[in-house]
């Protein structure tokens, strides 16, 4: 018996799974369009085999170490990396015994899905993973990773990805990117530009960035006219290498408009690093508004990644860096800090502003008619915590009465586990079937009008909104 059901996630009653099934089935084979992930650029350029499977599967992975990490498992035990020298686990099957010993932790999960997935259709295992079978597991996906087929750019083809687009931030000499061009392989990977080093004075080495930034862009970031000289240098050259949006993955979505000679005041202050939180907050708001000014300049999408209250856990911080696990959804306001921005941008046509969030509640009292109203705002899909069956369903009961659906951008899915990306755009699509079948059936939606619709929500959306 195979991991993965025909029906999964389809309607139980017969008559929506039926639509369900005939939606799905016109859609299942479309191309993934992948325009907002953490996929590393070099994978695709060296083209190397992967390691091994703990490697490629597990270590990587916040999903997977934070649910063992929360039982117990230490990251060290996982082979996650240290910032302080302490030493980790390298032997892989060791991991991958820990990762089966625990594998019921999952259970009910969106990760559990995925992974399912990825061991079924990709490496055709059809047994789940238990403790008995772990070495049996790792040793087939081994084996396979060892071969040409499972090389990164061969699995980038298997997966039919039309277009990835990698985060990279501000001071990347997008090297690899370079690499892959230079190649002359076919497979479209383009970068996108996240500038929140060198924005959040609450960053790790702001100053530092800053004069980093200065050095290669040959601005006087000393300056404001010339850090935002320096912002606009940065990213005409990711648009060279085909990048079509931004990100900014602040923590609130707070925006400010000031006047020139103010918003010159604040940055000298920032720059001096003499600025109080406050005057440090405001320096990210005003930074998010003039983002969204070089976006009508330069036609890049904005994405707005808001309400992550990153490394909760200083101990985890120091230990193990950013991206572990420790990053925490907060209640986050749209209405009230989006309107500084909105008021200088929110009806210009050349602007597009994508939004996200982690607070669920916000969806149909605010960001659903922010969006059903302002030309410059669309809404992303359900985002990281919500990236789930119910997270998605939940997005679109809450959603679609007041924005519609071509007020949102389709799916991304916003990993860097390479293996997951065919496993989360099929639930993605699975569910949007679901949803859509449901409005058939209660004679809300045509059929042929559901068909169009499951082909934009997999695909037409994203390629449009983000300008592919």
């Amino acid at each position: 018996m195979t991991l993965v059901a025909q029906d999964l996630l389809f309607p139980t009653d017969a008559a929506s799974r039926s639509i369900a099934r005939d939606l799905f089935a016109g859609i299942k084979d479309l191309p993934i369009i992948s325009p907002h992930g953490h996929t590393d650029p070099r994978w695709y350029a060296e083209n190397a085999l992967f390691p091994d499977p703990a490697q490629l599967l597990i270590v990587p992975d916040h999903y997977i170490f934070r649910m063992l990490f929360s039982q117990g498992v230490r990251l060290e035990d996982l082979g996650v990396p240290t910032l302080d020298g302490t030493p980790v686990e390298t032997d892989g099957r060791r991991i991958w015994r820990i990762f089966a010993e625990n594998y019921s932790l999952f259970r009910g999960t969106p990760t559990r899905l995925w992974l399912d997935y990825t061991f079924a259709n990709l490496f055709g295992l059809e047994e789940s993973l238990t403790p008995a079978n772990a070495d049996r597991h790792y040793d087939a996906i081994a084996a396979q990773l060892q071969t040409d087929a499972f090389r990164p750019r061969a699995l980038f083809e298997r997966f039919n990805i039309e277009v990835i687009s990698t985060t990279d931030g501000a001071l990347d000499d997008l090297s690899w990117h370079r690499m892959i061009r230079e190649s002359g392989w076919s497979g479209r990977v383009i970068p996108a530009y996240r500038p929140d080093a060198v924005i959040d004075p609450d960053f790790e080495g702001f100053a530092v960035a800053l004069d980093r930034l200065g050095e290669i862009s040959g601005c006087d970031t000393g300056r404001w006219q010339g850090y935002l000289d320096a912002h606009r240098n940065r990213r005409a050259y990711f648009q060279s290498f085909g990048a079509t949006a931004t990100d900014h993955g602040l923590a609130s979505a707070e925006t400010a408009n000031l006047s020139a000679r103010e918003a010159e005041a604040l940055f000298d202050g920032v720059r001096s690093g003499k600025a109080d939180e406050r005057q440090r907050a405001l320096f990210r708001a005003q930074m998010l508004t003039e983002m969204a000014k070089m976006s009508a300049e330069d036609g890049l999408v904005m994405q707005i990644h808001p309400g992550s209250w990153r490394n909760h856990s200083p101990a985890i911080f120091k230990k193990f860096g950013r991206d572990k696990g420790f990053d925490i959804p907060t209640q986050t306001d749209y209405v009230r800090a989006l309107k500084p921005m909105l008021d200088a941008v929110g009806t210009d046509p050349r602007v597009s502003i994508i939004l996200f969030t982690l607070d669920e509640t916000s969806y149909a009292r605010e960001l659903a008619p922010l969006a059903g109203v302002y030309p410059a705002l669309k809404l992303g899909p359900a985002w990281w915590f919500h990236d789930s069956p119910e997270g998605m369903r939940r997005f679109r009961e809450m959603t679609t009465e007041t924005a519609g659906f071509y007020n949102t951008v389709g799916f991304n899915d916003d990993t860097r586990a390479f293996p997951s990306i065919p496993a989360r755009h099929d639930v993605a699509r699975r569910v949007d079937c679901a949803f859509l079948a449901r409005l058939v059936a209660e004679h809300r939606l045509g059929e042929e009008e559901a068909h169009d619709l499951a082909r934009d929500l997999t695909y037409g959306l994203a390629r449009r909104a983000y300008k592919l």
